[in-house]
């Protein structure tokens, strides 16, 4: 993992307290996020069904997986677990995309 800062201070001199309520805060990003990149991917399966494209783009999937490598490197992330998440959030938008045509 990166290092022990975090945006309220030093994760070390926080009390458990302090940190559950900063995961809850971590969290909360989390979904909200989420949340986001399923609306954009929403949108883009609607201009993809206007312009007749198919649901599957695996040079984008590719690319998507490169940069979750590259961003899993850049925060010391384990490469494996975030592209296992990447590739599920893929899959989950993938699937809704095929049951919205």
């Amino acid at each position: 993992m990166a290092d022990n800062d975090t945006i309220g201070g030093r994760a070390d001199e926080m009390s458990l307290d302090e940190l559950r309520e900063e995961i809850q805060d971590i969290d909360h990003e989390i979904v909200e996020l989420i949340a986001r990149r399923t609306y954009v991917a929403d949108t883009i399966a609607q201009v993809k069904e206007q312009e007749g494209l198919p649901t599957t783009d695996e040079s984008q999937e590719e690319a998507v997986m490169a940069r979750a490598s590259e961003n899993a490197d850049m925060f010391d992330v384990d490469r494996n677990l975030v592209k296992a998440i990447f590739r599920l959030l893929i899959e989950l938008n993938k699937a809704e995309q095929r049951e919205s045509r």
